[in-house]
């Protein structure tokens, strides 16, 4: 049975991997929300698919959070979006996050590719 702490972990945990898909894609250019879930999902070549509401939740955090600034504009079918820039913290948040989620992946391949040592009972 899942704990209060464990449902609050994971919730921090996949609000943490959005966070961090929308950092890395702010930095390669400000977009507005919905070009945002598009590229997401093209570049994880269709795997992650951002629904709108969990996007803009996420959008108003890390603008609460100042990782983020937003401005008015007029988007590519000429209608008004909010178009989201990365901040100097949210690159630095970004490049905080992206180390921590390379050890994990690291540890995570050696792991799923057998390169763990000898067990207690094999040494």
């Amino acid at each position: 049975m899942a704990t209060q702490q464990s449902n609050d972990e994971r919730i921090a945990l996949l609000q943490g991997t959005l966070d961090l898909l929308i950092l890395k894609t702010l930095a390669l250019g400000s977009c507005h929300g919905q070009g945002v879930a598009r590229l997401i999902q093209r570049n994880s070549e269709e795997v992650f698919f951002v629904d709108h509401g969990s996007l803009y939740l996420a959008l108003q955090r890390l603008e609460d959070k100042k990782w983020i600034s937003a401005k008015w504009g007029i988007s590519e079918n000429n209608r008004k979006a909010r178009f989201y820039s990365l901040t100097v913290a949210g690159r630095n948040q970004l490049a905080e996050k992206s180390g921590e989620w390379q050890r994990l992946s690291r540890a995570m391949e050696l792991i799923l590719n057998g390169a763990m040592g000898p067990t207690s009972e094999e040494a």
